[in-house]
C-alpha cells in the first residue's frame, strides 16, 4: 500500500474514535512510536497521520507529553456555501470594503482575519532585523545602489534555490522580484491587458484584487468558488469567451482558504491553454501546508512541450 495512502488510513481510523467519542476531549493519545508499532509502519508515516489529524484541529500536541484530543475536536460547524456571486442593486466600491478593513485594523479587542498577516509575536523579529542590518552591509553602496530592471540577482539566485520542491526548473532568470504581491499582479494584469478588458477571480476575492482592476479599468467577472475545492470550472468554462485573463489564487485562497485539486488544476491549465488565455497565479499562500506533499502551483503541472 502507498505511503501516502497508508498514513491517511491510520489518520481516518483515529478521526472515528474521535468523532465517536471513543476518545474524549483531552484524552492523551498513542505515542508516535506506538502507532509505528501497532500499524508496523515508518515512524515518516505515523508522524504524517498525526499532522493530519493536527490540520482537522482533531489533536493538539502539547510540549514534552505527547498529543491530545482537542477542544475543538467535537465542533461541527457547517461548511460555507458556494458562493453565488450577484450584481447588487446598492453600487458598493471595492475602496468602501479596504477602508472598513483599515479601520477595523485599529480595533484591538478583534481579532484579525481580514489580512494574511502573522501575529508579531509569531515572527522573530529580532532575528530578522539582525539579518537585514547583516545583509545591507554585503550590498553595494550599503544598499544606496541601483539594482538591474528585475531584481537583484542574489535575491534571485537564492529564490530559485526554493525551485528544488519543484524539481530545479526554474533559475534566477525566470523571477523578477517586486514590492510584494499586488505590485506583481499588477505587472503581470499590465502585460496581459488592457483597459477594457475582463478578467476572472474567484468570489468572494481579495479586495485589493478588485481595487487593483478598478484603477486599471478592467471588468471583474467574479466566479463560484467552492469553500474547500475552489472556482468552479464549469462556471469559468460558460464565460470564457468573455474573459481576456484569469486571475486565481489555487493553493489557499483568500479569504474562503480553499486548494484546488489537481485535477481541477490540470483541466484549469488545458482549458486556459486552447483558448490562448494567460493565467495569473497568486501562489502566495502555497507554502502554508501541515501536511506534506505541498500543493504545486497549477503552472508547474503544464505538460512539457
Amino acid at each position: 500500500m502507498a505511503k501516502e495512502v497508508l498514513y491517511l488510513k491510520i489518520a481516518k481510523i483515529m478521526e472515528e474514535q474521535i468523532l465517536s467519542k471513543t476518545l474524549r476531549i483531552g484524552d492523551k493519545l498513542p505515542s508516535i512510536r506506538s502507532i509505528q508499532k501497532i500499524y508496523n509502519v515508518s515512524l515518516n508515516t505515523a508522524k504524517q497521520a498525526f499532522l493530519k489529524l493536527e490540520s482537522k484541529s482533531l489533536i493538539e500536541s502539547r510540549p514534552r507529553t505527547g498529543y491530545y484530543v482537542s477542544n475543538t475536536s467535537q465542533r461541527k460547524l457547517a461548511l460555507p456555501s458556494i458562493s453565488k456571486p450577484r450584481l447588487s442593486e446598492k453600487e458598493n466600491t471595492p475602496e468602501d470594503l479596504t477602508h472598513k478593513v483599515f479601520d477595523a485594523l485599529r480595533n484591538k479587542d478583534i481579532r484579525q482575519f481580514s489580512l494574511g498577516v502573522p501575529d508579531g509575536s509569531l515572527l522573530p523579529i529580532a532575528k530578522l532585523n539582525k539579518g537585514i542590518i547583516k545583509a545591507m552591509q554585503h550590498l553595494d553602496g550599503s544598499g544606496t545602489a541601483f539594482e538591474p530592471a528585475q531584481g537583484s540577482i542574489n535575491l534571485r539566485r537564492n529564490i530559485a534555490k526554493w525551485s528544488l520542491e519543484l524539481e530545479g526548473k526554474l533559475t534566477e532568470d525566470d523571477i523578477v522580484t517586486t514590492l510584494g504581491t499586488m505590485n506583481a499582479i499588477y505587472y503581470c494584469l499590465n502585460a496581459a491587458t488592457k483597459p477594457g478588458d475582463t478578467i476572472a477571480t474567484e468570489s468572494p476575492v481579495y479586495f485589493g484584487i478588485l481595487q487593483l482592476a478598478k484603477s486599471m479599468r478592467l471588468n471583474v467577472i467574479e466566479l463560484p468558488t467552492h469553500p474547500v475545492t475552489g472556482v468552479d470550472i464549469d462556471a469559468l468554462k460558460k464565460n470564457i469567451h468573455k474573459i481576456n485573463a484569469v486571475c486565481l489564487i489555487t493553493n489557499f485562497s483568500n479569504p474562503l482558504g480553499s486548494l484546488m485539486p489537481d485535477e481541477s488544476k490540470k483541466l484549469l491549465i488545458e482549458m486556459l491553454t486552447f483558448y490562448n488565455i494567460p493565467l495569473i497565479e497568486d501562489d502566495l499562500f502555497g507554502n502554508l501546508f501541515l501536511v506534506k506533499p505541498a500543493p504545486n502551483p497549477a503552472r508547474y503541472l503544464t505538460k512539457p512541450e
